[in-house]
């Protein structure tokens, strides 16, 4: 009986223990804070322990005594950075004016060439490449000839050797030639045409001259008036859109250039004749004068019958300025125009120019030229009292210039339509279909020019707003139009593999979710598109008279050819050369401005030219709708919690400063949102401004107060010669292939030469540097012409890379691991973990703590890596994926995160894994990153970051070994969250880089609510929003039976749809999916089990394309950031029961916080706290829509500088448009024809 009365005994004491552990304490906490303290404690030291030891940071920091610590002169570095840019920005001024003044002697000798049709040239469109097949000629009807009244054209396309260049984005170019572009809109043969197409050859000569002597120009180019562009270096036109859109006359560096700002104010006939086909024309009229228009043109757009109404309501009385937003609310509202009853032609004209005149006297719009666009089927009289009263005052000066479209094939009252716009020097158009709309609209761009050519010695020079080269924003629309074509098809063939699971909520929100994160991507850097602005000046036609060819009305019904001498001033077109933004990036010397800090433009209309913040794509590859219009209080966000679009009046000041060009320097606390818009900073910045001379550009600098004000500087005695002089070689410092450099940086670099990588050209330079007779260049940008073959350096930035080089050589050097080494050993012998890292065989170490790489970047933009392997064979594959996405230095998320974090404690780490890295499925990586300051007396500064990656499964089992079995159990959630909320550490895998508020919503607002996360709302102005598509008619009312039957047609069409679908002989692009999706294995077409009408009503909805429209709008993110209070009371808090169910403790020497709760509490799971951007509804009254809401709140601006609006001897000039006959190429107008169906 002993024994087993001493078994029962063991068993009874070990359940007493097992309840005593389990139990809840006094006070019902079930969660040990003493033993919570404890993990924390333990994981910060050995976390601290590993990256101190694996990172090497006190050598490192000691690497770098021998430099010093200077202050960084703001003033002086905008001043600098602004002559450097103007310097830059003069030269390619002097080459567009030699390309103005080589096209205006050449079209003057050529005039009286005759114009060759057969004229063989180098067609971007249609030019070979040896070995590419040739077309075949293009075969016609046997009577298409007779029609023409001509002999068909066919001229061979001519082969070129192209080469992909660097410089052109390794576009296949050729240097010897230019390659001309010719709208589909344009007949290339017409008269006119191939005659500038062959006097412009010419200019090749200047385009290779040019290029010789500044080998930085981009694309040279001349656009004509007729409407090719000639474009050098020659190259291929290829765009992946199927028809191509592009028109250089429609590009604003052409508009602004053919013609000074202007107010415009179009006037759209509403009267009940405009029906059908004239209303199609009218509106397509309407759009294309909104096409040539730029953001320093004013618009605005009436209809008129009885009453004179704004296609837009809000814009009422009012002139609104042409930037892509407000023209794409003004196409919407043209749209939706419908035509009510008589029009009132008087009461428009009035209407317009009493606009016109109070927006002049005001001191509001564009200030300098004005004209009303007067779009109708004929007007009943001339209203030469309006005219007389409003527009005759000054003789012979006409302040407001009017041009008259007349739609429709059979007109009878076109005198009095052309009579308004002959007797106002206007111009007079015919319409009778939308294949006439471009070309003829566009003749009213030489008739504003006339007085730029009559005053022949003014050529403006005009800079561009950034742009995206070659891009069009219709393309936005067709791309976003097609993106929803393929998630349309992804659903047809996920129905068909997974049947009702599709229709489960739980796949529906995964889906919608996952495609609302597409649309949320928004990245800043993107190879996608070219951005640039674009320098131009106009070309003059130097004659003064021409013989003009043009038909005359001898009598009612007889219209003759005559031809007679009149003066003209005629434009020729517009000659340019493109800036890309990465050149100008590359002078900023972001060097100098150190971490976080920045530079960027801001133009005359307080348009940001580029900025850190300015995100003009989303989905990675469609353009914004308003993407060049993002102003620069939109991403320079004040931390002064104001309310969305209430912005600081400190801000409007400092904005007004700066487009007035002004110099100045101010101090701002500001919002600074990265990491994909999902991670917060609230820093204070110093920023300093100046103007960029003879252009309408600012340049801004800005950087943080804590530790931009200085920066890490080699000493005098480590300067590159005199270490040449010690016998050092300089070339050892870059040793090995485990270093780069920014590659975006400028370092060195030689006109006439390029280099397969950044580190090739600067092994280039440090060889030079030690050849005899070395100088180092006066300049960090491109010489003056002279110098074909120059070198330009950044001086300072060479001598602190060679400098870091030097001191940092060792770094990639293998970790040593073995104890005997006492260096390392002493690094951190006083930690456990330290020892037993010094002893443990290489394998062995990476199979315990999981590191992959160890790295270093320092502030001149080295980075140097060493790879952790599990022998001591090499497997490079870790350093080069490293080097491949880490290169950029202290534009590094890891290095910027790490600097801040110095602040918050000197000697932590700063840790991140990628967001929603748990759902992957594969290995997570963790980043660590920790901060090196140079100290010298009581300034400090930034020198290097160093750090490491290791795996996370790793991190999670030293975390399992500290916690036990303690996380593992049911009642119990244990969490390492960063200082911005994302989850680290989680028992749930797939949980890891979740944002917390998304994974448990009712703790993450405890945390809020008692001061360990700050909630910092960001605003968003450049977001993207999208709204339903609504089929908008616009043919007149009567045609309403014949809408009525096309809804019963697509009733019909959607009902049949799902047997369609059930054959998939019709769906289009999935056959080819057929067998492998729709067969089992014995080739049995698989069938759905259910045939039932709710099921089929159930899949028709998710069929049916949900059609949407690109709209710009406002969001807001509610970000999170740890308090940096040191001694937090809400740490010294324990669990209570239900009350306060967890423990929260930082997480030593490290950004992160140890979260542990109690599970058997309840709590509210329909809570959900989120990073992601919900839309800002803003208190708009009804019918009103965003862009009203931001026109009620419009900023400053300044004009342009140049206005020539008017001169004396325009009076002169009789050409004010044809008569209603019909008179063009019909090969064109076929072609045209047919364009624009397929458009």
């Amino acid at each position: 009986m002993a024994r087993p009365f001493w078994a029962w005994r063991r068993l009874c004491l070990s359940l007493l223990f097992v309840f005593i552990h389990s139990a809840p304490t006094a006070n019902g906490d079930k969660i040990n804070y003493n033993l919570v303290h404890s993990w924390a404690d333990k994981l910060g030291l050995e976390l601290f322990s590993l990256g101190d030891f694996i990172t090497r940071r006190k050598e490192v920091q000691e690497s770098f005594k021998e430099a010093k610590v200077v202050t960084r002169q703001g003033g002086v570095i905008v001043e600098s950075m602004a002559k450097e840019i103007e310097m830059m920005m003069d030269l390619k001024v002097s080459a567009v004016r030699r390309i103005m003044d080589t096209a205006e002697n050449t079209a003057l000798s050529h005039q009286n060439d005759m114009a060759d049709k057969m004229f063989s040239y180098y067609n971007a469109k249609s030019m070979a490449e040896p070995g590419e097949p040739t077309p075949p000629a293009p075969t016609t009807p046997p009577d298409m000839d007779d029609q023409i009244g001509e002999p068909l054209i066919y001229v061979p396309p001519k082969v070129l050797v192209l080469e992909p260049r660097p410089e052109f984005h390794n576009t296949p170019v050729n240097f010897s030639v230019s390659s001309v572009h010719v709208p589909v809109n344009v007949f290339d043969r017409a008269s006119d045409v191939i005659k500038a197409i062959q006097w412009s050859e010419n200019l090749d000569q200047i385009f290779r001259d040019n290029y010789k002597n500044d080998p930085s120009l981009s694309w040279q180019f001349f656009g004509s008036s007729t409407g090719f562009m000639r474009q050098f270096p020659a190259s291929k036109w290829k765009k992946d859109v199927p028809v191509d859109l592009y028109d250089c006359r429609l590009r604003s560096w052409y508009m602004e250039a053919a013609t000074s700002p202007k107010d415009i104010i179009i006037l759209m006939d509403g009267s009940g004749s405009m029906l059908g086909q004239r209303l199609d024309i009218a509106k397509h009229v309407v759009n294309t004068i909104l096409d040539t228009l730029g953001t320093n043109d004013f618009v605005n757009i009436f209809t008129f019958d009885k009453e004179v109404s704004p296609v837009v309501g809000c814009f009422e009385d009012t002139l609104i300025q042409a930037n892509l937003g407000n023209i794409r609310e003004l196409k919407e509202g043209i749209e939706s125009f419908k035509p009510k009853s008589i029009a009132n032609y008087t009461a428009a004209l009035t209407r317009a120019f009493e606009i016109l005149e109070e927006t002049k006297i005001n001191s509001r719009g564009a200030q300098c030229n004005q004209a009303i666009m007067i779009i109708g089927d004929g007007a009943p009289e001339n209203n030469q009292e309006v005219f007389q009263l409003h527009n005759w005052r000054d003789p012979p000066y006409r302040p407001v210039r009017v041009f008259t479209y007349l739609i429709g094939k059979e007109v009878a009252n076109w005198d009095d339509i052309r009579w308004m716009a002959c007797e106002n020097q206007g111009y007079y158009v015919h319409l009778s279909d939308t294949a006439e709309v471009r070309e003829m609209v566009l003749n009213y761009i030489p008739v504003m020019a006339r007085p730029l050519v009559l005053g022949r010695h003014d050529h403006p020079v005009i800079w561009t707003q950034v742009y995206a080269d070659l891009e069009d924003t219709k393309l936005s629309d067709y791309l976003w139009d097609i993106k929803q074509c393929e998630e349309q098809k992804a659903d047809v063939l996920e129905y068909w593999k997974v049947h009702d699971r599709m229709l489960e909520p739980a796949e529906m929100h995964r889906r919608e979710y996952r495609r609302m994160k597409e649309t949320w991507n928004q990245p800043v850097d993107s190879n996608v598109y070219q951005f640039m602005t674009t320098v131009s000046m106009p070309i003059y036609d130097r004659r003064e008279n021409a013989n003009i060819t043009e038909e005359v009305l001898i009598n009612e019904a007889l219209w003759e050819l005559q031809t007679r001498e009149t003066r003209i001033a005629n434009i020729l077109g517009v000659a340019g050369t493109d800036v890309p933004i990465s050149e100008i990036k590359k002078l900023l010397s972001p060097f100098m401005l150190g971490v976080n800090g920045y530079a960027f433009i801001v133009t005359n209309n307080g348009y940001v030219l580029f900025h850190p913040d300015f995100r003009p794509i989303f989905q990675g590859y469609i353009l914004k709708p308003a993407y060049n219009s993002v102003d620069m209080i939109e991403v320079e966000l004040l931390d002064d919690d104001r309310a969305p679009r209430d912005f600081n009046p400190v801000l409007m000041t400092i904005r007004d400063s700066i487009i007035n060009q002004s110099t100045g320097s101010k101090w701002m606390l500001v919002k600074n949102h990265f990491d994909e818009m999902k991670r917060v900073a609230r820093v204070k910045r110093q920023y300093y401004w100046t103007a960029i001379k003879n252009t309408p550009f600012t340049l801004v600098i800005t950087y943080p107060e804590r530790y931009g004000v200085s920066r890490v500087e080699p000493r005098t005695e480590q300067d590159i010669h005199r270490t040449y002089i010690t016998g050092k070689n300089i070339r050892s410092f870059f040793d090995g292939k485990r270093w780069k450099i920014h590659p975006d940086w400028l370092f060195c670099k030689q006109t006439n030469k390029t280099f397969r990588t950044p580190e090739t050209e600067l092994l280039y330079f440090v060889d030079r540097m030690s050849e005899p007779g070395w100088h180092w260049p006066s300049s960090r940008s491109a010489l003056p012409p002279e110098h074909a073959a120059a070198i330009y350096c950044d001086r300072q930035l060479m001598q602190s890379l060679v400098f870091d080089a030097r001191v940092t050589k060792w770094f990639s050097n293998s970790t040593s691991f073995n104890a005997r080494d006492k260096e390392e050993k002493s690094v951190s012998a006083s930690s456990p973990i330290a020892v037993l890292m010094g002893l443990l065989p290489r394998h062995e170490f990476k199979q315990r703590f999981g590191i992959t790489v160890a790295f270093l970047a320092t502030h001149s933009g080295l980075t140097r890596w060493h790879e952790f392997h599990s022998n001591m064979a090499e497997q490079p594959s870790a350093g080069e994926s490293f080097s491949q996405n880490n290169k950029r230095a202290i534009d590094e998320i890891w290095y910027k995160r790490a600097v801040d974090q110095y602040f918050v404690h000197k000697e932590s780490f700063v840790y991140s894994v990628p967001f929603d890295a748990g759902e992957s499925g594969s290995e997570i990586i963790v980043t660590a990153s920790n901060a090196i300051f140079h100290n010298e007396s009581s300034k400090s500064a930034p020198a290097a970051v160093v750090g490491f990656q290791f795996q996370h499964s790793a991190f999670y089992k030293l975390f399992h070994n500290i916690t036990g079995n303690a996380c593992a159990v049911d009642d119990k959630d244990c969490y390492i969250l960063d200082n911005n909320g994302f989850v680290i550490i989680s028992s749930r895998v797939h949980e890891t880089g979740r944002f917390f508020g998304e994974v448990n919503g009712a703790i993450m607002m405890r945390l809020v609510e008692e001061r360990v996360y700050k909630r910092v709302i960001v605003y968003d102005y450049q977001a993207v929003c999208f709204e339903s598509k609504t089929e908008i008619n616009a043919s007149n009312t009567l045609l309403s039976p014949l809408f009525h039957l096309l809804r019963v047609g697509k009733w019909l069409l959607h009902t049949a749809l799902w047997y369609i679908v059930q054959l998939m002989r019709l769906a289009p692009g999935i056959s080819a999916h057929y067998n492998d999706v729709y067969m089992d294995a014995n080739g049995t077409e698989q069938e759905p089990e259910d045939h039932g009408q709710t099921k089929n009503a159930a899949w028709l909805r998710h069929l049916t394309l949900r059609r949407t429209r690109l709209k710009s709008c406002d969001m807001q993110r509610e970000l999170y950031t740890l308090y940096n209070e040191k001694d937090n009371v809400v740490y010294n808090m324990t669990a209570h029961a239900c009350e306060r169910p967890f423990v929260v403790l930082p997480i030593p020497n490290s950004n992160l916080i140890l979260l542990v709760i109690d599970q058997l509490c309840p709590r509210d799971v329909a809570l959900v706290l989120t990073v992601n951007p919900a839309p800002i509804n803003y208190p708009l009254a009804p019918n009103e829509t965003f862009s009203c809401y931001k026109h009620a709140r419009e900023f400053n601006r300044v004009r342009p500088q140049s206005c020539i609006s008017r001169h004396a001897n325009e009076s002169a000039i009789k050409l004010c448009g044809k008569g209603c006959a019909f008179y063009a190429n019909l090969t064109l107008l076929l072609l045209s024809h047919a364009l624009s169906r397929l458009l």
